[in-house]
């Protein structure tokens, strides 16, 4: 009898526990700073797309021209091949990588450009919090009036 209230204590106290994690996990879940990220990822996520198609459309092609690896067929259009060199047989395309530094630099500028903004944003409220709690509020007038009488009072006593 007694190691089954031992079993069923035991069974409580893991009930217990999964039931505070669980708690704690949707705590943590919905905190402001969680659905912040995870919007990040997703408009991140749908703005490496716009990357990609701005390299692949129009600094590709460039890349192509400048680095001879275009070539045009026979009705005159552009065919972009990858920019490529060889040593001892051994092919060498680098026109791929320029372009990943390209998408890294283009994102890497964006997410600048918006964390300064972000920042700046944040500096601003933050100054005007500060400016807002560093003046003390006017007295009332029945704090004026107190003030005066107390002032008086204080007078009167004193002669």
């Amino acid at each position: 009898m007694a190691s089954e209230n031992k079993a069923a204590d035991a069974a409580k106290a893991a009930a217990g526990k999964a039931g505070g994690l669980l708690k704690e996990f949707k705590e943590f879940a919905l905190k402001g700073n969680v659905m912040d990220m995870a919007v990040g990822v997703i408009v991140g996520a749908a703005f490496q797309n716009i990357v990609n198609a701005l390299t692949n459309s129009f600094i590709n092609p460039l890349i192509g021209l400048i680095t001879g690896g275009a070539k045009t067929d026979e009705n005159g259009n552009i065919i972009v091949s990858a920019g490529t060199w060889k040593i001892g047989g051994v092919e060498f395309t680098y026109g791929a990588f320029i372009s990943a530094v390209v998408n890294f630099l283009i994102i890497a500028l964006v997410l600048f450009l918006i964390l300064k903004a972000t920042n700046a944003a944040l500096d601003l409220a933050k100054k005007k919090e500060e400016e807002a709690s560093a003046a003390p509020p006017e007295p009332t007038k029945e704090e004026v009036l107190l003030t005066e009488i107390r002032d008086l009072l204080k007078e009167k006593n004193d002669k």
